[in-house]
């Protein structure tokens, strides 16, 4: 298994294909992270990170049954392993803490 770390868009992709449980794989991941996030992602680098966190253990794939609406193309479907489970944890728990520590937002004086 390769290093624990996750970085920002590994995060939002274990937490999409958390959310879409059994739904999850490249072009669905891809779309949930528009709608929930506003944010651009193209397809390589989705696949990218799902193959990444699959060597890391956080997520686990398997090819499913061709469809006649992906013109008889099989999709590889994404879940969420406990390993994977554990580390979003992990990652809120710190979150968390270093959120707590902060200052009331009116107690700060912003440059511009």
């Amino acid at each position: 298994m390769k290093g624990t770390n996750i970085g920002e868009l590994e995060e939002l992709v274990l937490l999409v294909v958390g959310v879409l449980y059994e739904g999850a794989y490249g072009v669905s991941v891809l779309k949930e992270i528009k709608e929930q996030t506003g944010r651009e992602v193209n397809i390589s680098a989705v696949h990218a990170v799902m193959n990444r966190l699959e060597e890391k253990g956080f997520l686990r794939s398997e090819m499913g049954g061709s469809s006649s609406t992906r013109g008889g193309r099989r999709k590889r479907n994404y879940y969420l392993t406990s390993s994977g489970r554990a580390t979003l944890d992990q990652v809120r728990t710190v979150r968390e803490k270093l959120y707590n520590q902060l200052s009331p937002s009116g107690s700060y004086s912003f440059s511009q």
